[in-house]
């Protein structure tokens, strides 16, 4: 529907007018009146009608200087001029200021019909000619856009004025789910746009069925380094807010537009190596030294071994997983997966030969393990139920805690079963370092544990997760330590093993009901 304005001094005109014509069968809606010419100019600047039908001689402000005011401030819709009097000099100077028809009253029905289809038409031949030029334009900047990224092509001034490369600073990141059984993502671009006065300075595309966003300018790239600090952070983002449902490539920052590739070759490189993400990890940005020793790693290990690796890798890991399997030595064990993990994000394999050396390891362990152990019965999964764990598993932690898992439940059915105070062990330990910055992974090799099966083990016992017990004796030792000194709270904070007082003060109140400084006033 086109939006209609009728300003006339004359209420009767403008509900006659209303009633003379059925405006929605044409097209059109009464979107507002107006009784003079200055509510009609302020009404054409508020609301951008399409179509304004004005009576010349109105109070306050003429209509046709109303209409003069408003062409000199890119008002664009048509006008049609409504006048009690046949005044040529009238119609001279409304055509001047665009107007499309003069109609003198009282206005006949068939012409004023005949000067709205007229209008209505012009005006979708404009809406298509402005949507195919829109999308041409978009198809264009999007051309251009994905040449620049993929380094396929070298852009001239009027390319670079068109896609606005004139910053100091630009930055590529890719972005997908988090959760990649999931079929939708909070929009990246929507979470950057919040506090960024300029929209123009962030640029989106999707390509190979990667979702990739080019930030132009310190305000788009300052507010995703917010972003990536509010990650590094203690706090996690909130379950099912916008941030938790985003994984994040960076590439790193450049300071002119032909770097601009070599940003997106890196955050590709992150997105494709997304597979080595630890647990819970939403963000991964670009280091150079990180990646220059991979490279440097992965010519040694060719030049040694030949190209050989993947049988070096399953001969050399399988013959020494058995082993520590038959000695049942988890400290080994657990030392000898995170070699593995360490290994294999310098390896020059993809991540789905990776995935396959994997499956082919613990089928090479199966069968060592069924050959030296032929007289017992050992719990395997089963053959089918294994190949599509490792076909659909995201990450190498994944796998990592399929390993330990399934050798923990190989070494108690050879007759190995597992210390029933282990977890007593590590209660002890946490008592005695809570104020360190203790986490679980930390702390699983001191027991010969991976860090997921140790925490799986100690919330089964528990009932609770480790950092949730480790929360809850912090936050007792430090009501002890308000009611008992006058330490101010950033110091107790510290002294229970928080470093950032901030943090403190949710987790205090998170388990009390009360802030640190209330609680000791309510103590005293």
């Amino acid at each position: 529907m086109y939006k209609v304005l009728i300003a006339d001094d004359e209420k009767i005109i403008r509900m006659g007018l209303m009633q003379i014509i059925d405006w929605e069968s044409m097209g059109f809606t009464i979107a507002g009146q107006a009784a003079n010419g200055s509510e009609a100019l302020s009404f054409i600047e508020k609301e951008n009608p399409d179509v304004v039908l004005i009576d010349i001689r109105m109070p306050k402000l003429h209509g046709l200087d109303a209409i003069k005011t408003a062409r000199d401030r890119g008002f664009t819709g048509k006008v049609i001029v409504l006048s009690g009097y046949s005044d040529f000099e009238y119609a001279q100077t409304a055509i001047s200021y665009g107007v499309m028809a003069y109609l003198t009253k009282p206005v006949d029905r068939e012409k004023l019909i005949g000067v709205l289809e007229k209008a209505k038409s012009e005006m979708d031949t404009e809406r298509e000619e402005k949507e195919i030029h829109d999308s041409f334009l978009g198809k264009t900047r999007k051309t251009l856009l994905r040449g620049l990224l993929l380094d396929e092509l070298s852009l001239g001034e009027s390319e670079i004025r068109e896609l606005g490369l004139t910053h100091s600073m630009y930055q590529v990141i890719f972005y997908e789910n988090y959760s990649r059984g999931t079929e939708n993502c909070y929009p990246l671009a929507d979470i950057l746009r919040v506090a960024n006065p300029d929209e123009r300075e962030l640029e989106t595309i999707s390509i190979d069925g990667h979702e990739v966003i080019l930030l132009k300018g310190h305000h788009p790239v300052n507010k995703l380094k917010t972003i990536l600090e509010h990650f590094e952070n203690d706090i996690p983002p909130e379950k099912n807010s916008p941030l938790d449902s985003v994984f994040i490539a960076c590439g790193s920052v450049v300071k002119n537009a032909e770097e601009i590739a070599r940003s997106y070759r890196e955050a590709l490189m992150l997105m494709e190596h997304r597979f080595f993400a630890a647990r819970n990890q939403h963000t991964m940005v670009y280091a150079e030294e990180e990646f220059t020793a991979r490279g440097n790693d992965e010519a040694g290990e060719n030049e040694d071994q030949g190209g050989d690796t993947p049988v070096s890798f399953i001969d050399s890991y399988a013959e020494e997983l058995t082993n520590q399997i038959q000695a049942f030595n988890r400290k080994q064990i657990a030392e000898t997966l995170h070699q593995m993990e360490k290994e294999l994000a310098q390896s020059p394999m993809s991540v789905e030969e990776q995935k396959r050396e994997l499956m082919n390891l613990w089928f090479s362990i199966r069968e060592r393990l069924v050959r030296i152990y032929n007289q017992t019965e050992i719990p395997f999964p089963q053959n089918a139920e294994t190949i599509v764990f490792f076909k659909d598993c995201d990450y190498l932690y994944e796998v990592v805690l399929f390993f330990t898992e399934q050798f923990d439940k190989i070494m108690s059915a050879l007759g190995y079963s597992s210390r029933d105070n282990i977890i007593d062990d590590v209660i002890a330990y946490i008592d005695h370092n809570f104020k360190t910055n203790i986490t679980l992974e930390t702390i699983a090799p001191l027991f010969g544990y991976n860090s997921s099966y140790l925490g799986k083990i100690f919330s089964k016992k528990l009932g609770q997760n480790f950092n949730t017990y480790l929360d809850t004796l912090r936050v007792e030792k430090a009501k002890e330590i308000l009611t008992t000194t006058k330490a101010p709270v950033y110091k107790v904070a510290e002294m229970v093993g928080y470093k950032n007082v901030d943090y403190f003060h949710i987790k205090f109140k998170k388990y009390t009901g009360s802030s640190p400084a209330e609680y000791r006033k309510l103590s005293e």
